[in-house]
């Protein structure tokens, strides 16, 4: 939408006290367009003044507020994403509001500063799973790091799901060729029959990446079961297990009418898979 005219006579505390409204109407989106178009310089001084409030919502609203000024490009913006991640690194020893520690955790993790490593993993038995989700999110691209891995995989066993998920979707995403360990591959195993399915799925298509066998039993139950997720058609075409074609057919089939996203993701896998059974 197009941002109103007034909004740049406000400076970029009135623009993050207008999106910091409950309204989640044309306000509050307008607004944070308004806040990205602002000079970056402009941005963090408000982040550090936000960071200073009493008010923890207020707080949370800096500590996000900061990955806009930081810039995104790792290399050209290196020295302002630095100074970023040394404001929120100040916070954290007098920090303990729980949304306010997740959501430095989650800058911290799109600003991908090392330093941040020690605090962070200080705070992974933190008893709010909102905080330790923030530090899954933190220490994911640090996934080479082997402290920062085994803190995820320790993560990965949390007794909360949100926490599970953030873990398993984000390393999920990584290739083989990313990060692999035997620990890995077993923190993927020990997860293909959680609770959830949504993390089932993602653990799943961290084994088919991997190409481990053992994933196929636990792939082949979890596309005989609906609802399907879209993770668990994908892992099997990471998988690259032809055997698994009359399964994805059979998906399918029952899953009509089915959403586009769904449609696509099966389409492709079984178009894949098809090819090299031929």
């Amino acid at each position: 939408m197009a941002i109103p005219a007034h909004y740049d006579a406000l400076s970029a505390l009135e623009l993050v006290a207008i999106a910091l409204l409950d309204v989640k109407g044309d306000w509050t989106w307008a607004a944070l367009d308004a806040l990205r178009k602002r000079d970056r310089e402009e941005l963090f001084a408000a982040a550090e003044q936000l960071l200073r409030s009493p008010s923890s919502r207020e707080r949370a609203r800096g500590a996000v507020l900061f990955a806009q000024a930081a810039g995104h490009d790792a290399k050209e913006h290196r020295e302002r994403r630095a100074r970023c991640a040394e404001a929120l690194l100040a916070a954290l020893p007098t920090e303990q509001a729980p949304p306010v520690l997740k959501a430095i955790g989650y800058t911290l993790g799109y600003l991908e500063d090392a330093r941040a490593l020690p605090a962070l993993r200080a705070l992974k038995d933190h008893p709010d799973a909102r905080v330790r989700e923030g530090v899954a999110r933190g220490l994911m691209p640090h996934h080479n790091d082997s402290v920062a891995l085994q803190t995820l995989m320790e993560l990965s066993r949390d007794g909360d799901t949100s926490v599970r998920e953030e873990v398993l979707s984000g390393l999920a995403l990584k290739n083989e060729d990313e990060v692999d360990t035997p620990a890995l591959r077993d923190a993927f195993l020990d997860r293909v029959s959680d609770e959830d399915s949504g993390i089932r799925a993602d653990a799943l298509v961290g084994l088919a990446k991997r190409k481990d066998p053992r994933v196929l039993v636990h792939l082949r139950h979890e596309l005989e079961r609906p609802p399907v997720e879209i993770a668990a058609i994908e892992a099997a075409r990471y998988l690259e297990d032809a055997s698994l074609l009359p399964l994805l057919l059979a998906v399918r089939e029952a899953a009509r009418p089915m959403d586009d996203a769904f449609e696509g993701a099966i389409d492709f896998a079984i178009e894949y898979l098809g090819g090299r059974a031929s």
